[in-house]
């Protein structure tokens, strides 16, 4: 069976009007929360997606919830348990029956490093929600023991084959913040930039973010 391909969501978003500035793209609208000239308000930009026609159509396609994230998670990092030695596999191929390719030109973000298994196992946990992504890498920035960069990541999907689902959250809950999409599979992920980012409202230099950028084909 073929493989549909999901509509373009940043064509439905951008341009951005937010706090009566005006954003040509997911790139600008980013910089511009990551500089403090706009606020990162995760739970405006939700309602926005919860509002937004081409959002609902993603989500409405799956049935892959968060519960269904979690456990594929975790059945998909445990190494030594023997009995369940295939279902990571089987729960794998399950899941890609029913995932759809991601359109090209969509920017999703994550936050913190690019884990080291990713280019092994083809899988990443990202959001469309660019607030979320700042929000979480802030999170991760706070429990570390030495003060390195926030780092906070956009990938930008290039090729025609990558494998993603859009997770359908709770929209009672704050898991309606995530929105959350899970790759399952891609050819190449390569890093295409990488840039310091100062917070133009703090001077020191432990507020400095780090924006690496990503092609995913």
């Amino acid at each position: 069976m073929s493989k549909l391909t999901l509509s373009l969501l940043d064509s439905s978003l951008y341009p951005q009007i937010w706090q009566q500035q005006t954003f040509s793209s997911p790139q600008d609208f980013l910089i511009a929360m990551l500089t403090g000239r706009i606020t990162s308000d995760a739970q405006t930009f939700t309602k926005q997606l919860l509002a937004n026609d081409v959002y609902i159509e993603w989500v409405n396609t799956t049935v892959f919830g968060r519960y269904l994230h979690r456990q594929f998670t975790a059945y998909s990092q445990q190494t030594e348990d023997s009995f369940n030695t295939d279902m990571p596999a089987l729960f794998r191929q399950e899941l890609t029956r029913h995932a759809q390719y991601l359109p090209q030109e969509q920017t999703l973000f994550f936050a913190g490093d690019l884990p080291k298994s990713v280019r092994q196992t083809k899988l990443l946990t990202t959001t469309v929600n660019p607030a979320t992504a700042i929000i979480n890498a802030q999170k991760m920035t706070t429990h570390q023991v030495s003060h390195s960069k926030m780092i906070v990541n956009q990938i930008t999907i290039v090729g025609r084959q990558v494998l993603g689902f859009p997770i359908r959250h709770n929209k009672r809950t704050s898991e309606r913040l995530r929105n959350e999409v899970l790759i399952m599979n891609f050819q190449d992920l390569r890093l295409v930039n990488e840039v310091t980012i100062e917070d133009t409202k703090k001077s020191n230099i432990e507020s400095s973010i780090l924006l690496r950028s990503y092609e995913l084909r």
